[in-house]
């Protein structure tokens, strides 16, 4: 078979998904293809593999692999599709394929009116532990978003999570105020110990989390993405596509915003040195989201926003090319919490 196949990670290695290898074996992939979407192998519409390609992996949690299909239309040139297959470990790809079937019916279809819509699902490969959506076209919202030019996105993507908020999607898990607390104290205390001159700034900035924590009022759960930033983001011209929805469970719907914004705070921080460039952006999301949701829901959407910039400070760690900012990250959320001026003339 005349097959490419690109693996960058050597993920054949993990002994924590099995089933990776055949996973990008070109006769297992055809295979399985043929055997659970036979409407793409048919005698009427030929098709043939083409590429696989590995785009996305972390060790012993998940990967991302694309697969390439050329199909011969009766009386038609050659057309080409794009699957993408997810893998993640101890999980057969059912639920997670269910859960996106899901929201396509419940509006996220390709040609709804709104144009915020979810990719297309195509089925499950269940030899490999996968499922499998359709590629859409378009770019990362991370590429655009500190563009004055696309300062529309901040408005469309709030539409987008209002809307996610309101389907209506059934969700297994439940992740309240105290769960975001908890992680925070669960890896927080690791930026102390390394770092010793840091950590009593981190003890304060914990004890302050847990103050705005109880000070944020409880909200009226919904179905959240709870992983919501510019990377699950897909924009083509107007139309946004949202994805991974691994994490997706009832909550607070002004976690969803928080945790976006934090992200657009960081990412200017990172790329140009401060973060007044992404002020506009941030303040357009926050208010269309509280038009939209209710004035009330401001709140908890400042709330989200410390609390992932406090998450920050320590996901600045694990990356040698964040951890010149880890101190300014720090500095930001002082200044959100109203402690900066505690701390005396010892900040470094």
């Amino acid at each position: 078979m005349n097959v490419t196949v690109r693996d960058p990670f050597g993920i054949c290695r993990d002994a924590a998904m099995p089933t990776l290898a055949a996973a990008i074996d070109p006769a297992a992939v055809e295979k399985e293809f043929r055997k659970r979407l036979p409407q793409l192998f048919s005698e009427n519409t030929p098709a043939r593999l083409r590429e696989i390609r590995v785009i996305r992996y972390k060790p012993a949690r998940r990967c991302l692999i694309e697969y390439d299909i050329a199909c011969k239309q009766p009386k038609a040139s050659c057309s080409c599709a794009t699957f993408i297959g997810k893998v993640r470990v101890r999980r057969y790809g059912k639920a997670d394929y269910r859960l996106q079937k899901a929201f396509w019916a419940a509006g996220f279809q390709a040609d709804c009116e709104d144009e915020i819509a979810v990719p297309e699902t195509v089925g499950t490969l269940p030899a490999f532990r996968m499922w499998l959506q359709r590629k859409v076209s378009g770019r990362l919202a991370t590429e655009l978003l500190l563009k004055t030019e696309h300062q529309w996105l901040a408005i469309k993507i709030a539409e987008a999570a209002h809307k996610l908020h309101r389907a209506n999607v059934p969700a297994k898990r439940v992740h309240l105020m105290m769960d975001e607390l908890r992680i925070l104290h669960e890896h927080l205390p690791k930026v102390g110990l390394k770092n010793l001159r840091w950590s009593g700034r981190i003890r304060r900035i914990l004890d302050a989390a847990d103050r705005l924590g109880a000070m944020t009022p409880v909200p009226t759960l919904t179905g959240i993405h709870r992983d919501f930033y510019a990377d699950q983001v897909i924009v083509d011209n107007r139309r946004l596509h949202l994805i991974d929805f691994d994490l997706y469970c009832l909550g607070d719907p002004g976690l969803d915003i928080g945790n976006f914004i934090a992200h657009v705070t960081e990412q200017s921080l990172r790329t140009t040195g401060d973060t007044r460039q992404s002020h506009a952006f941030e303040a357009l999301m926050e208010a269309r989201f509280a038009a939209l949701s209710g004035e009330k829901v401001r709140a908890s959407v400042r709330a989200y926003t410390t609390l992932t910039l406090i998450r920050h400070i320590y996901l600045s760690t694990l990356f040698p090319e964040r951890r010149a900012f880890t101190a300014s990250l720090m500095e930001i959320c002082e200044e959100r919490l109203h402690i900066l001026k505690t701390l005396g003339s010892g900040i470094s």
